[in-house]
């Protein structure tokens, strides 16, 4: 009997010291302490709770930072699209300013006090941009007179760079 006593002694000893070992061999792999015994005092579980408490405060800050990378990286994708959106917009801006720049204020005063029936043929002949500039600069009325003066194609020809040049540039997808 006594050999048997002995023999599960030794049992327990021996299962005991894996059980400790591989709480100790775990708690290294994982950067954390072992969970205290069953029978440990408040002291010993405090003083695991305090030696947890620090690695998942670290975890979660960096699981906090990594959120945040993602979102800034997403917020400089979306501002990138807004920046070159801004540019295409201020190159037609400067497009469209041109396009109207094209007709000084003194050949629109010209062609204001002509009649329309004698102001259509001669902005039939002048450059269409330069003539849709004119009629631009024109009232409503003086460009819708002299317009119904000219030749239908001429005057369709006009009409449509006149409207591309008060609209503004299409969305992209």
């Amino acid at each position: 009997m006594a050999a048997l006593g002995t023999k599960v002694a030794r049992t327990a000893w021996r299962l005991a010291a894996s059980v400790c070992l591989l709480g100790t061999v775990s708690a290294m792999a994982n950067d954390t302490p072992s969970a205290p015994p069953a029978n440990a005092s408040i002291d010993e579980i405090q003083q695991y709770c305090s030696n947890v408490v620090d690695p998942a405060r670290d975890r979660r800050y960096l699981m906090q930072k990594q959120d945040l990378e993602k979102l800034k990286a997403d917020v400089d994708v979306r501002i990138q699209a807004l920046e070159e959106r801004r540019n295409e917009y201020q190159d037609w801006l400067k497009k469209r300013n041109d396009f109207i720049d094209m007709a000084r204020q003194d050949l629109v005063d010209i062609y204001k006090n002509m009649k329309p029936d004698a102001a259509a043929p001669r902005l039939a002949e002048v450059d269409v941009y330069v003539a849709a500039a004119i009629l631009m600069k024109l009232t409503p009325r003086q460009s819708g007179l002299i317009l119904s003066e000219m030749d239908p194609a001429k005057a369709a020809k006009l009409t449509g760079l006149i409207s591309s040049a008060a609209a503004a540039p299409a969305k992209k997808g």
